[in-house]
């Protein structure tokens, strides 16, 4: 699949400076090539507006849409319990309904994803860990859970320790919300997840709308998200078989710690997995297998740094992955073939965003256009 048209998310930052130990080539610099910096000006997407149309928006509507996120996410009375039917259409003014035009959800969300101030310069990192902690509560055997009613809204959920920060991306969202009032918050999020992860370079996921917006009642209990402190690797099956997934599937899912980085006010730890935060690959990885790794002498919780930068970290359970006769064949696998890691996370990601979903038969598959395309 080639990226070369894909919006640019790559920092210049010293992060980039720090040498690429793998144990095999990586595409490091496909993604340096293909990318300018967020610093330039950016190039119109098609549809969506501009982000600085949606800010004046969102501002114009001052305490108005203040008021109205938050009577929506606390107010579990009036939540609406919904039907296994999403709610896809708004009034036109004429008395008829208008369909949302989710690829223009798409490139909204696009318009919010550089910002010079966060973090390595995108909110993509932090959408995608939205999207993911808003789907991986799913429990199979519960058969309750996941995406489907957008319930970490609640605050009985927004406040679980590994929710942390997760609000930032949230009120973010919101300036979507505001512009596209008749989406589910549980397709919003899931979708600003898949936009994050094109946009930043990774592969295109399949996605369809129908989540709905449950009440509080439906929120789910903490503990069902996996634990980045634990250094077994029977933590990890736990947590992802309870959703249905299979060893090759955590691998790959685990993939997306390319992405970010750990902030000491929200989850303890500390740093970046990888010297390209903005950019989806396979540098997880490689890194993980190419550098050595030594526990970091701190005051925060156990974690590992790469010995030879100190810049990088690794979590308790990302090295629990070498640990695995099982875990680490797959590992091996995405570090040295790039493609298939690509192939095998997009379906995955897709699984895990619909856990829980109820669709209407023959609900349309999205696949939608990057913003450069």
């Amino acid at each position: 699949m080639n990226f070369t048209s894909t919006r640019i998310l790559l920092r210049a930052s010293p992060l980039r400076a720090v040498t690429h130990r793998a144990i095999v080539p990586t595409t490091a610099s496909r993604f340096s090539a293909v990318r300018t910096y967020a610093s330039q000006p950016q190039q119109q997407s098609r549809g969506g507006g501009g982000g600085s149309t949606l800010l004046m928006a969102a501002i114009g509507a001052g305490a108005g849409a203040a008021g109205y996120h938050y009577y929506n996410q606390y107010n579990s009375k009036t939540a609406g319990a919904g039907s296994s039917v999403a709610v896809t259409s708004s009034k036109d003014g004429k008395g008829g309904v208008t369909a949302i035009d989710y690829q223009k959800v798409y490139n909204a969300i696009a318009d919010l994803l550089e910002d010079d101030n966060y973090d390595d310069g995108s909110y993509g990192p932090v959408f995608v860990r939205l999207a993911w902690h808003a789907s991986g509560t799913w429990d199979q055997a519960a058969k309750n859970g996941g995406s489907s009613k957008g319930t970490m809204r609640f605050k009985s959920e927004s406040s679980h320790s590994a929710n942390a920060g997760l609000g930032i991306a949230r009120e973010r969202l919101n300036r979507v919300k505001d512009k596209f009032p008749d989406i589910s918050y549980g397709d919003l999020w899931t979708l600003a997840g898949v936009c994050a992860i094109q946009e930043m370079g990774g592969p295109t996921i399949k996605w369809r709308s129908g989540r709905i917006d449950g009440q509080e009642e439906d929120a789910v209990p903490d503990g069902r998200l996996p634990d980045g402190a634990r250094p077994d690797p029977k933590h990890s099956r736990d947590v992802f078989y309870k959703m249905g997934f299979n060893d090759q599937e955590i691998v790959a899912l685990l993939g997306a710690h390319a992405l970010g980085r750990c902030h000491k006010d929200r989850s303890g730890f500390d740093g970046p997995w990888t010297a390209s935060p903005t950019v989806v690959s396979n540098a997880f990885y490689t890194e993980l297998l190419g550098r050595k790794w030594v526990e970091r002498k701190w005051d925060g919780p156990k974690q590992f740094q790469d010995k030879e930068s100190q810049s990088l970290m690794m979590l308790p359970a990302d090295m629990a992955l070498l640990k695995d006769k099982e875990f680490k064949k797959w590992v091996e696998v995405y570090a040295k073939d790039e493609q298939k890691f690509f192939e095998d996370f997009a379906k995955a990601t897709s699984k895990l965003f619909e856990l829980g979903c109820v669709f209407e038969e023959g609900s349309r598959v999205h696949e939608f256009k990057r913003t450069n395309e």
